[in-house]
């Protein structure tokens, strides 16, 4: 064999070798990829957070992100597939929603704006309902269909009529003007029941009390500055944080006071109305004593209207979280649900939900506080929560208690 052959045969088997020992030493055949797990659906507390407008991408997997169930008695209350929408934003302060059933309506109050608005069902449509309003807080309907209002700017409680006129149900009590009247329910035997803190004492949310009132001690609040005639020049906070009851003669009722329950705030009845559920909040304008914790309270409600066994429904405190209450409403079942306010805590600002003993069964994480809450919709099973800017809703998978 010639050198020239001699050396293409050793270099091939050379070559030969190389091979072998290059693909020995690959590395063995990646596994097959595993499935695509399922995207997580954004929530409040995702980074970003959820869109809740009407035009917002899908973001409910069957069962919305910020619905959470903390007590399984809560998968039977909420409305699987049912996502939170944001049906409008715009004002400044959203507070006192309440539904006309039969309008298919819902009214709503924008305090520092002293307007209320109106969403229809029918189209979603919002538009300014009253204005001037008295900086409005808390609305409902009376079993006859007519809307009450608390208004803060007048210090009183009115009704509207159903031929179009308005009636004040309450201004004073005991011959001393109310503070500002905060929320209002119904009761079948005609009466309402209200309370009174102070919060309507601020320029924000009404106009405080003239020079040397408790909200205005040294004068220097002009409280007639872009007021009516009239407004600002005579009242002042003269009564404590009480709870009151208009009698269906007209007659004004003092039937939880201060030292029970102070700066009363949202209040409920059960759905047999022998309970009665009151808010305190937070210390309000003109408060001399420390002001309320942020707790709500429970009463037995007699047949006498007067009120019995005080007990301390819930504090509010929520994995080390405080989630101070302010509006609420039960359900059929009497379950309690709450709104929260909870401040830069994000995640525990929106509505809580309790059973009739004061367990927590649920919550619903909103992107803002949450300032009060209805049922609504033609089933009565929309629950509307009216919160800071905004007004959001929820089907859930119960009806509301009572009217309004």
């Amino acid at each position: 064999m010639s050198r020239r052959a001699l050396a293409g045969v050793a270099g091939a088997a050379a070559a030969t070798v190389v091979a072998g020992r290059a693909f020995a030493q690959q590395p063995p055949a990646a596994p097959p990829a595993a499935p695509p797990r399922p995207a997580t659906p954004p929530s409040t507390i995702t980074t970003p957070p959820r869109e809740f407008g009407p035009n917002a991408p899908p973001n409910v997997y069957f069962t919305d992100p910020d619905v959470l169930t903390v007590d399984p008695s809560f998968d039977g209350l909420r409305q699987p597939n049912a996502p939170i929408q944001r049906l409008w934003t715009g004002a400044l302060w959203s507070e006192g929603p309440a539904w006309n059933a039969q309008g298919r309506y819902l009214v709503w109050s924008d305090i520092p704006n002293n307007r209320q608005l109106r969403w229809i069902e029918d189209n979603g449509r919002v538009s300014t309902f009253r204005s001037p309003s008295n900086n409005s807080n808390g609305n409902t309907f009376d079993f006859q269909g007519r809307q009450l209002s608390c208004e803060h700017l007048t210090r009183r409680v009115v009704r509207y009529e159903l031929d179009g006129s308005a009636t004040v149900l309450a201004d004073s009590f005991q011959g001393k003007k109310l503070n500002s009247p905060n929320d209002v329910v119904a009761h079948p035997d005609g009466s309402y029941w209200f309370t009174d803190p102070p919060y309507g004492g601020q320029l924000y949310e009404g106009t405080p009390d003239v020079a040397g009132g408790p909200s205005n001690p040294d004068g220097k609040i002009n409280p007639r500055l872009g007021q009516p005639p009239g407004i600002g020049t005579v009242a002042k906070r003269e009564l404590p944080t009480n709870c009151y009851r208009i009698d269906p003669s007209g007659r004004i009722d003092l039937v939880v006071t201060e030292e029970q329950v102070p700066d009363p705030n949202g209040l409920c009845f059960s759905p047999d109305y022998k309970t009665l559920y009151v808010a305190s909040t937070g210390k309000g304008p003109g408060d001399t004593g420390a002001g309320g914790k942020g707790e709500v309270y429970s009463f037995t409600v007699g047949t006498d209207n007067k009120v019995s066994n005080r007990k301390l429904f819930s504090d509010f405190m929520i994995d080390g979280i405080k989630c101070g209450p302010d509006g609420l409403r039960c359900d059929v079942f009497g379950n309690v649900w709450v709104s929260s306010n909870a401040g830069r805590n994000v995640g525990y600002s929106g509505v809580t939900v309790w059973s009739p003993e004061g367990k927590l069964l649920g919550r619903i994480r909103l992107p803002e506080i949450c300032g009060n809450v209805c049922f609504g919709g033609p089933k009565r099973n929309r629950l509307f929560m009216a919160a800071s800017q905004s007004l959001y809703a929820l089907y859930v998978g119960v009806q509301g208690a009572g009217p309004g």
